[in-house]
């Protein structure tokens, strides 16, 4: 299924930046000086957040997703209460209650985070203190329950408050049954972080992949809590294994309707740009000589233009081979 709905440069840059930001500086901060000051990065992303409009896109078999605040969120209504996957910034939920409530009257019963990265898991308190319950992979509960960097960033993230922490945990697969669709949750092990979820709408034959798949677009790999890019080719195995060319893919981030053919492309940028890097690294190339080679050139045009550039997303696979 291929969305005519597209990403923009702009768009995409108000969600990593505040709109002051945006204007001050012509329009972009480069992903080097962001990430320098990642402290001011994520309080930038909280700002933007604040005032983003959320876009819900209607799927099928209620299904929806909210586009706007941190990744993108699924939301799958009906009697048993409203059913989300992720659950975005806090600082949002205002512009949520609002869309939450045109898709359905119903409260939310259910919260599902993918990972435990803010721009997923910020909102859980709210959701949680409204009664719903939040179900992550163990390791997820682990990384909200306490003081976490990542180095990256630069940044320590806080723990956050009780009723923001998933209340049931699981080590490899859950499966539960919620206005019926059978939802299947499978671990990842390593990739984005070790701590990644899928989840698969079965009857609905929507795949919500977490920040395993970022589309059209270089995604971040948290070496700080167990991700890898070994692990993100093996995750994207997985989703394509888990796929046909009939289900709907919701990534983590970019344009927030895919397909089967969008997530190969993905998965193969990530094996040629990684063989590229250790075939340098295996030469005896520093990082820095690395990133002077270009190993990612042939894929620059379509995956480099955003918050992840080209020499950042070649540091991140030099990590890991």
């Amino acid at each position: 299924m291929k969305s005519g709905h597209m990403i923009s440069r702009r768009g995409f840059c108000l969600c990593c930046m505040g709109t002051a930001t945006f204007a001050a500086t012509g329009g972009w901060m480069s992903p080097r000086e962001a990430y320098a000051e990642a402290r001011g990065l994520v309080s930038l992303i909280k700002d933007s957040a604040a005032q983003a409009k959320i876009v819900t896109h209607r799927l099928r078999d209620n299904v929806s997703i909210l586009e706007g605040s941190g990744g993108n969120v699924a939301v799958l209504s009906g009697r048993d209460g409203l059913v989300m996957v992720d659950a975005g910034i806090s600082v949002s939920r205002h512009q949520m209650t609002k869309a939450l409530s045109a898709i359905s009257p119903q409260p939310v019963t259910h919260l599902i985070n993918t990972h435990w990265h803010f721009d997923h898991s910020d909102g859980n308190p709210w959701i949680g203190a409204g009664g719903a319950e939040i179900i992550a992979h163990e390791n997820t509960r682990k990384y909200l329950s306490q003081v976490k960097r990542v180095e990256d960033w630069d940044y320590n993230f806080l723990p956050l408050v009780q009723t923001g922490l998933p209340g049931r945990v699981f080590s490899k697969e859950h499966s539960v049954k919620l206005n019926g669709q059978s939802l299947t949750l499978k671990h990842y092990r390593s990739a984005h972080t070790d701590g990644d979820i899928s989840v698969m709408f079965a009857e609905a034959d929507v795949l919500h992949t977490g920040d395993t798949y970022w589309n059209g677009i270089y995604p971040f790999i948290d070496y700080s809590t167990g991700g890898g890019i070994d692990g993100m080719i093996a995750a994207s195995d997985a989703n394509l294994a888990a796929s046909t060319d009939k289900t709907i893919i919701i990534p983590g981030h970019g344009n927030p309707v895919s397909n089967r053919a969008e997530l190969q492309e993905f998965r193969d940028m990530l094996v040629a740009i990684r063989e590229n890097v250790a075939t340098l690294k295996r030469q005896g190339r520093s990082k820095n000589e690395t990133v002077a080679a270009k190993p990612t050139a042939a894929f620059d045009l379509k995956w480099g233009n955003f918050v992840i550039d080209p020499g950042f997303f070649t540091r991140l696979v030099y990590e890991g081979v």
